[in-house]
């Protein structure tokens, strides 16, 4: 019970969690409540916090293991990969960066895309994941999620794009990065015209030019609790315009508040609030 009960033995890279053979990674302190939470009873709770609800981070291909329904998600355009156009360097090159991220997250790039069902029901679906790149958008990412909208619209499909991402326009594409928010979104506007139903769902973060795009133009757009949602950062905006910010700016509460999203749903109810939609709208 000690365990449980004093943080300090719950951190895997302490000398005295060491010594007492406790493997790394069986505990996790939740950034919402500080609580020590056993790694399997997380995972379990789709990796909600079940002490203060936080919603953790979750990979792309969990949370296409959470929404659709098993064995039925076909990817679509994982053979379209990312080069380094503008030979960018900062602390690595670019072709370096992108080498490691792959090795590292498993993705080939930020988004994950293509067809399945949830709850019997067919659906286009994308996933950007912020592990990759803060899953900022490049080119790859923006061809991805338009080659996916034109799928929808083709096969009158209900579209999904859950966003997670932090980084906006990659900037080691330059224009490249910037050009794909206009060519995603006039993908989309064609969708809607075709009648389209689209649900953009924001998570925790999803910011820059992914949330000044297609994450703001879902014919429904949920989020889930307390995710960072916005443009610049709370930080910088505070920086810039010298005044203090509202409580809880930026987060999804806020905006509900104010008309920016529709509807805050919580990780475990998400499958359902999308299946429920898409009869309702009966679109597509």
């Amino acid at each position: 019970m000690a365990i449980v009960d004093t943080p300090k033995r719950t951190n895997p890279n302490t000398e005295e969690t060491k010594r007492r053979g406790i493997p790394e990674g069986l505990w996790i302190r939740c950034p919402g409540c500080g609580n020590s939470i056993y790694r399997k009873e997380l995972e379990k709770n789709l990796n909600v916090c079940p002490k203060c609800r936080y919603h953790n981070y979750v990979s792309a291909r969990e949370r296409i293991s959470q929404l659709l329904d098993e064995g039925t998600f076909e990817a679509y355009d994982e053979h379209v990969l990312p080069t380094d156009p503008l030979r960018f360097s900062d602390k690595k090159s670019y072709a370096e960066r992108l080498s490691a991220e792959q090795a590292r997250t498993g993705l080939t790039d930020a988004a994950l895309c293509g067809l399945g069902m949830i709850r019997a029901r067919r659906v286009a679906i994308a996933v950007t994941d912020s592990a990759f790149i803060m899953g900022s958008m490049g080119s790859v990412v923006g061809e991805r999620l338009t080659r996916l909208i034109e799928r929808a619209t083709e096969q009158s499909l209900p579209l999904i794009i859950v966003s997670g991402s932090g980084g906006g326009a990659r900037m080691h594409e330059g224009i490249l990065s910037l050009m794909q928010m206009a060519k995603v979104s006039a993908a989309l506007a064609r969708y809607h015209t075709a009648g389209g139903l689209y649900i953009s769902v924001l998570t925790n973060p999803t910011m820059g030019g992914v949330a000044a795009s297609f994450a703001s133009l879902g014919d429904l757009v949920f989020a889930e609790p307390k995710a960072l949602i916005g443009f610049a950062g709370p930080r910088t905006i505070k920086a810039t315009i010298k005044i203090e910010l509202p409580e809880g700016f930026q987060t999804s509460e806020f905006l509900l508040e104010h008309g920016y999203i529709d509807r805050i749903v919580e990780r475990f109810r998400l499958k359902t609030e999308i299946a429920a939609a898409i009869d309702y709208c009966g679109k597509r």
